[in-house]
């Protein structure tokens, strides 16, 4: 693997203004082979956890032999929690330069939430404009996707537009009052009906994608699409014939952020704190250091959770901050050091 990944001071500047960048060929073609590799695998029912002998709490879907591999790919089209069962999925959540960007856009302490495998086949219809951080809530409020293009993507079959800017606005809360989703304690926020529904006279979230220019974001296999948790985003149908929009998404929010996010439950998952009811022991530690509980990763990926507590608790006495060198245009993670004069 080549060295830290440094993010530019203009894509650094580009998330902040925009809720979301595009950092092109972060994740190296060998990679992005093994993963459309693993795509076509699963859905032959070729992945060891699809065999019958697998524990059934590890089995995943086992497509019937006899139908034709674009319906093999519709049962297959978006499997969520993978990195707690397939050893690639957890790799690929804790790919080390997707990391290394995270660090500056939202860390330096890095917690991995969770992980989704999209293959999108020709036909698959998209989703809606909603935020992500509706779904997944985090305290304070950090939460960042990460989406690798698996399949070059565009119009044609579906790639991602972003409401640009949008960032900005609260998480809209659903109707139902007894859901604790969106910023229920800002006076005046709009419960909002039908966030993801394709239909945009239906979602109310389509009004306030309006206010802002809906750009596409095209991407080529290898590139990945960091965006803000409230940044209003949606997909469309894969028109093409014969075309897949794979890509492999995953969540994460500063290590030091408070969650009551699950799912809490499948191989290896802690019960919430019966307390607090935070579920941070559920998800993996990936860079930094944290005061909150964490879990290991189940395949031993090398990461923050396995290093000596000790020695990391030393390693990261002083936080890293994301500081900008004018002399090479790039973001520095530099440690605030308290002892020393300004």
């Amino acid at each position: 693997m080549s060295s830290s990944y440094k993010v530019s001071i203009d894509d650094y500047r580009r998330f902040r203004r925009d809720g979301y960048v595009v950092i092109p060929g972060l994740v190296p073609a060998a990679d992005i082979q093994e993963l459309r590799e693993h795509t076509e695998d699963l859905m032959q029912g070729r992945v060891p956890q699809q065999h019958p002998d697998t524990p059934e709490a590890d089995r995943l879907p086992l497509p019937p032999a006899h139908l034709p591999p674009l319906e093999k790919a519709q049962l297959v089209a978006r499997i969520h929690m993978l990195h707690r069962q397939v050893p690639l999925h957890e790799r690929y959540l804790l790919h080390p330069r997707v990391l290394d960007v995270l660090e500056t856009l939202i860390g330096p302490d890095v917690l991995a939430l969770q992980t989704m495998l999209f293959l999108k086949p020709p036909g698959s219809p998209g989703q809606g404009w909603h935020q992500d951080t509706f779904y997944i809530p985090t305290h304070p409020d950090t939460l960042c996707g990460a989406w690798i293009a698996i399949d070059d993507c565009d119009e044609y079959n579906g790639a991602m537009w972003m409401a640009a800017g949008s960032q900005i606005e609260p998480v809209y809360p659903p109707p139902k009052a007894e859901q604790w989703y969106g910023d229920r304690q800002l006076p005046g926020v709009p419960e909002v009906a039908h966030v993801s529904d394709t239909d945009d006279s239906r979602n109310q979230l389509s009004p306030v994608a309006n206010r802002y220019p809906q750009l596409l974001v095209p991407a080529k296999a290898g590139d990945v699409v960091f965006f803000n948790g409230h940044v209003l985003h949606r997909s469309k149908t894969n028109i093409t014939p014969d075309r897949f929009r794979r890509s492999f998404v995953s969540h994460y929010c500063n290590a030091r952020s408070f969650t009551q996010w699950g799912p809490i439950t499948g191989p290896g998952a802690p019960k919430q704190d019966p307390v607090t009811l935070m579920s941070s022991a559920s998800h993996i530690l990936a860079r930094g250091d944290t005061h909150l509980p964490y879990a290991q990763p189940r395949f031993g990926t090398p990461c923050a959770a396995l290093e000596d507590p000790e020695t990391r608790r030393k390693n990261h006495r002083y936080i890293p901050s994301a500081v900008g060198n004018l002399a090479t245009n790039d973001m520095d993670m530099r440690p605030a050091t308290p002892e020393k004069d300004d």
